[in-house]
């Protein structure tokens, strides 16, 4: 029996009118987001991802389309709604915290279920933090370390899908790999699914299963990550490509997908 997709859109499009004429800034967007699985949207900026993911999110009505979460259509339904299912990480992690809020209080603010002390100590030693930064506001904390909290908010709300977009690109080299191996570390250890949005294939293919590709409001190139970065079909995914590595070379990206896992940076690395 075919397994039933967590999150699937079908059909999505969104026009918008600015300044006397029509930007399609999403063109029939189809995706099937499967159990346990990551997928890569990358596109340059203006390409359509992160309005993708404001409507999957809810926070923005297409003009045609519908979503579906593990087969129960939810189009037209508002954020809330959608809260109970998924949750975004945001590239400024920062400014999604209240800044007078100690993340005590920010991290249960969010959870729909009772309280669970001992699942909230869990995924902090997960994220490589301890209980004592929960007494914390958010000003005190580097960039590195506010994202890493952002994440155990989002897993805690029991969230089945995480919603990132552009999660990484704010992030200096060593903090951004850490962030990248949490995220396959969570997806293993508590089976969520996720979307990644970035305009960087180099990070999308340490990270991801499926990518597609999006130019214009258009998917021009969808497909698993393998195949989409070793046989590019597309000469935007090329290009996109030329960028971070050599097109083709298959052994180069079965040793960096399958390399192991990069050490956490120690803690003063990331102040």
């Amino acid at each position: 029996m075919n397994e039933i997709p967590v999150l699937e859109t079908a059909g999505l499009e969104r026009t918008f009118h600015t300044k006397g004429r029509e930007v399609k800034a999403l063109d029939n967007i189809s995706i099937k987001l499967m159990p346990g699985t990551i997928l890569g949207v990358v596109g340059e900026s203006g390409s359509g991802k992160s309005t993708l993911i404001r409507h999957i999110a809810c926070l923005e009505k297409p003009d045609k389309g519908k979503l579906f979460y593990r087969g129960t259509e939810y189009t037209g339904r508002d954020a809330a709604y959608a809260g109970r299912f998924l949750q975004m990480i945001f590239q400024d992690a920062l400014s999604s915290f209240d800044p007078k809020m100690r993340f005590a209080k920010s991290l249960r603010e969010g959870r729909r279920a009772a309280d669970d002390p001992a699942l909230l100590k869990k995924l902090l030693s997960d994220v490589r933090l301890d209980e004592s930064f929960l007494d914390r506001y958010p000003g005190s904390l580097s960039g590195g370390q506010c994202q890493r909290m952002s994440i155990v908010r989002a897993v805690y709300s029991g969230a089945q899908v995480l919603l990132c977009d552009e999660a990484t690109s704010a992030l200096d080299v060593a903090s951004q790999a850490m962030v990248i191996e949490l995220l396959k570390e969570l997806k293993e250890l508590y089976q969520i699914s996720m979307i990644f949005v970035s305009h960087d294939l180099g990070v999308v293919s340490q990270l991801c299963d499926d990518v597609m590709v999006m130019k214009d409001g258009r998917c021009v190139e969808y497909g698993s990550c393998h195949d989409v970065i070793c046989h590019p079909k597309d000469p935007y995914t090329r290009e996109l490509l030329d960028a971070v590595m050599e097109v083709g070379d298959e052994a180069g990206l079965h040793r960096h997908k399958h390399q192991e896992p990069v050490p956490a940076p120690m803690e003063r690395d990331l102040l």
